[in-house]
């Protein structure tokens, strides 16, 4: 694999409408924007409650960029494209 790979992790609740946007709208920015280069882990917490400590999760649905560093967390449904791009250091904030 070229370049860098990208590990996310995407904690949700059960099979809400926001916890379905957000893997819909995370798989579909990834595809555009990492093609070949991450991988996705979804953990329902209603099934393993006890991983959200390891990553400290206080909110749900949230999505954790363990790889490449720095960790970053982004809550919510994920459905602000350039908010995700550069949280996940896809993209650099522009100053307009």
């Amino acid at each position: 694999m070229v370049g860098k790979a990208y590990e996310l992790r995407l904690y949700v609740a059960g099979k809400t409408s926001k916890s379905v946007a957000a893997l819909e709208n995370l798989k579909k920015l990834c595809e555009e924007h990492l093609k070949g280069k991450y991988s996705i882990e979804v953990i329902d917490l209603l099934e393993k409650p006890q991983l959200a400590e390891g990553d400290q999760i206080f909110a749900i649905p949230t999505l954790v960029k363990k790889v490449p560093e720095p960790v970053r967390k982004i809550i919510g449904d994920l459905s602000n494209e350039e908010k995700v791009l550069v949280g996940l250091d896809i993209r650099t904030k522009v100053n307009h």
